[in-house]
């Protein structure tokens, strides 16, 4: 079936032809959910297959092999990090793939929760893990791969604590416009 047809059918088309309406609730979560653990499977696959000439395992295990404590810039507060972040370029390139992946994965689940008329609360969740996921891509991609200083270490893990800040806030607004 072409994607133009599924559009053009519209919701009730679409739940009729695949008879949907004949689910429960709780057998169209486990249809996403099963959907969604499959599709992060092919996701690692993917981006392992494509970047298997970097040696990512290995990479994975040198890169935490590295860890040392470092202070934070302004603060007396010393926090593990690696020794030279800028060693790591393709192990973030791989990060950066996968996180843009997921989100990408996300928006696909938060179209299926639409179509099968998910409950709010379960789109709310699935637009926080969207957020998520794209901000941390988009940092992962600013601070790790544009930068090798131990500083942007650090400023890359405060932004991922906001991105998670901003995720639950959409995921609040969301809940709050619905009632």
């Amino acid at each position: 079936m072409c994607l133009s047809c599924i559009l053009d059918m519209g919701n009730s088309g679409l739940t009729s032809r695949w008879n949907m309406q004949a689910l429960t609730d709780d057998k169209k979560e486990n249809l996403i959910t099963a959907v969604y653990i499959g599709s992060i499977f092919l996701l690692l696959a993917m981006v392992y297959f494509v970047n298997a000439s970097k040696d990512i395992v290995g990479n994975i295990i040198n890169f935490f092999g590295t860890f040392t404590l470092f202070p934070v810039p302004g603060t007396n507060l010393s926090l593990p990090a690696p020794i030279n972040p800028g060693a790591f370029l393709g192990l973030y390139v791989v990060v950066f793939q996968f996180c843009l992946g997921l989100g990408i994965l996300e928006m696909m689940v938060l179209a299926l929760r639409i179509l099968l008329r998910s409950s709010v609360s379960r789109k709310a969740e699935t637009v926080e893990n969207v957020v998520f996921w794209l901000g941390t891509s988009y940092l992962v991609i600013t601070y790790l791969v544009n930068s090798s200083l131990i500083s942007d270490w650090f400023v890359f893990w405060s932004a991922v604590i906001i991105i998670g800040g901003l995720s639950l806030v959409a995921r609040s607004f969301i809940l709050l416009v619905h009632r």
